[in-house]
């Protein structure tokens, strides 16, 4: 497992996905929990409208609204490892950068879907 120094942060990046490597999302993970939680609360107010038998429709806009949010939460987290985890493997040159950008293809390909 290579290490690799993220710019400016003094943190050391490991190449491979393992445990302590600093991902893209590293300096955003407080307010990404935040949008988590927030998005937990959301899919847990579609179990309450489901067992309080609200109106269908109703639920479904709820549904709708929550997979907006996750939808959004993917985008988010997908820019920042096309920012941090793709560009350091373009810095880095050679066959890293084939292999994230066919892992940020194939991780957009889930994202479409969906």
């Amino acid at each position: 497992m290579t290490a690799i120094q993220a710019e400016g942060s003094g943190a050391t990046t490991d190449t491979a996905s393992g445990a302590g490597a600093v991902h893209g999302y590293h300096h955003q993970k407080d307010e990404h929990l935040k949008r988590l939680r927030r998005i937990e609360g959301q899919i847990r107010g579609l179990q309450r409208l489901v067992d309080e038998d609200v109106y269908c429709i109703d639920i479904l806009t709820q549904v709708s609204a929550s997979t907006k949010a996750l939808q959004s939460f993917a985008l988010q987290l997908l820019e920042e490892h096309l920012r941090h985890c793709v560009a350091d493997a373009a810095v880095k040159g050679g066959g890293e950068i084939d292999a994230k950008v066919e892992e940020a293809t194939k991780a957009i390909a889930r994202l479409l879907r969906t």
